[in-house]
């Protein structure tokens, strides 16, 4: 299995180089050569099995002879032992036709747990083999930077950087990334939002200097392994509901376009996906584009789901390499105008994106409205990311295919938002329960890259 990149400029890769790469050298996304191709049978041998194992049989094709089937099957049941739920991805029903992918149970509560627990495993595995050491460098709009740490905290082959927007993420997001006491653990507020975050971040990979000094590997989801982590799920949840026999609908409460991209991965490998709903709060550039054609950027407004306060999506790279016939120099050049404000897409390729994905837009309002409803209706109390995405589901949903919307984080990660909704503020679970009497450790910095590169020379040389 071999990986390119989306800009076409950069060395072709195994599974294992590409995972620690991260961003290709090109400033381009890897992707697989080829996507693996799952039958009917393949997917009907998923019936029953647990989901350590589905976990295996789907991304075992992608990792080529980077691991031995044992190691990487030892390394999966090590990722999910922490979960808080034996199904780890559990589906609830919100209605007839209409079900809830619990993504919440790992150890920070949201969805990267998935990704980024597998990917600790992974990164120690390889470096410890290759006795190599990393330094780890992430932006965060809130679940990536507190699952990375989560991941990484402790482990001797890596120091972890997690860059996160002061002032703009929840409170509970921010103390988990910055009450960690392992010195290998480094967290940066940074003055911008997350847009600045990730530009900052992308500016270090492309600084090959500074890349190759402090052997730079990233996280964020520009890293392959992180999107074929999250495609089991999408696997896991459509084998339930009676794949490969019946066709099964998705709706992604989205903003980097990470987690969607999974899904369109699962399609590409024989799933059958009937439809792939992208859900927006009113940071809403994704259904603008797939509506208009026109992704262009505008000023970030701060919201109650602020994951999803995003105007520079990163994974739609990815999708774009696609829809534009895997023409690493068209992406090339719609990245390059993107740096001036925004592109327009290619009628072509715009139909290609619209035969996958379809989309949607909350307003705040609706946001907690659906919080209020599904809580009255259901029981089940929304975080207002996965508020967004069933507002849209319901409103998109096909009564005769089965809709999951994927619950990307836990309610009391966000308590404000929620207490707002209902009037109940959701506890955090017991073994996070002094989380607001722990210590934190934070580091205030400028949105500047060579106070970024100086700051963490200093601390990864402690």
């Amino acid at each position: 299995m071999r990986y390119i990149s989306t800009r076409g400029q950069a060395p072709v890769l195994s599974f294992e180089d590409a995972m620690l790469s991260g961003l290709a050298r090109d400033g381009g996304l890897y992707v697989p050569e080829t996507i693996p191709q799952f039958s009917a049978e393949d997917i009907r041998a998923l019936h029953g099995l647990s989901y350590e194992e589905t976990a295996f049989r789907v991304m075992r094709p992608f990792t080529g002879d980077s691991f031995t089937d044992e190691t990487f099957g030892d390394l999966i049941s090590r990722a999910y032992a922490g979960f808080g739920h034996a199904a780890r991805a559990p589906l609830k029903q919100l209605a007839p036709g209409h079900f809830l992918l619990e993504l919440f149970h790992g150890p920070t509560l949201a969805f990267k747990d998935f990704a980024m627990q597998l990917i600790g495993q992974l990164f120690q595995e390889a470096l410890t083999r290759r006795g190599e050491r990393v330094t780890i460098v992430g932006a965060t709009s809130g679940d990536t930077g507190s699952a990375a740490i989560e991941a990484f905290r402790g482990l001797d082959a890596v120091d972890v950087v997690i860059l996160f927007p002061h002032g703009r993420v929840s409170e509970v997001q921010r103390r988990q990334m910055t009450t960690p006491v392992e010195a290998n653990v480094h967290a940066l507020a940074l003055e911008g939002h997350f847009d600045d975050c990730q530009a900052r971040l992308k500016d270090m990979f492309n600084d090959f200097a500074f890349r190759d000094e402090v052997r730079l590997a990233g996280v964020n989801s520009i890293n392959w392994a992180r999107v074929l982590a999250q495609v089991v799920y999408y696997f896991s949840a459509a084998v339930s509901l009676g794949a490969p026999e019946r066709r099964v609908s998705f709706t992604v409460p989205t903003g980097n376009f990470g987690d969607i991209f999974a899904g369109y991965i699962a399609k590409r490998m024989g799933l059958p996906i009937d439809r792939l709903v992208v859900a927006t709060n009113q940071n809403d550039i994704l259904h603008r584009c797939l509506t208009s054609g026109g992704y262009v950027t505008s000023e970030v407004h701060p919201s109650i789901s602020p994951s999803m306060d995003i105007q520079v999506s990163s994974n739609f790279e990815r999708a774009l390499f696609d829809a534009y016939d895997r023409d690493g120099a068209a992406v090339a050049q719609l990245m390059t105008e993107l740096k001036s404000g925004g592109f327009h897409v290619s009628q072509g390729a715009l139909q290609a994106l619209r035969e996958v994905f379809d989309s949607g837009r909350t307003s705040e309002d609706d946001t907690l409205a659906t919080i209020t409803r599904t809580l009255t209706q259901t029981g089940e109390l929304l975080c207002p990311h996965s508020a967004v995405g069933v507002a849209v589901a319901e409103a998109q949903r096909d009564p005769a295919v089965p809709m999951v919307t994927l619950a990307t984080a836990h309610p009391a990660k966000f308590p404000d938002a929620v207490e707002r909704a209902t009037g109940h503020r959701p506890a955090l679970p017991e073994r996070m329960a002094d989380l607001f009497d722990r210590p934190e450790r934070v580091t205030p910095v400028a949105n500047d890259l060579a106070a970024l590169e100086t700051l963490i020379r200093e601390r990864i040389a402690q």
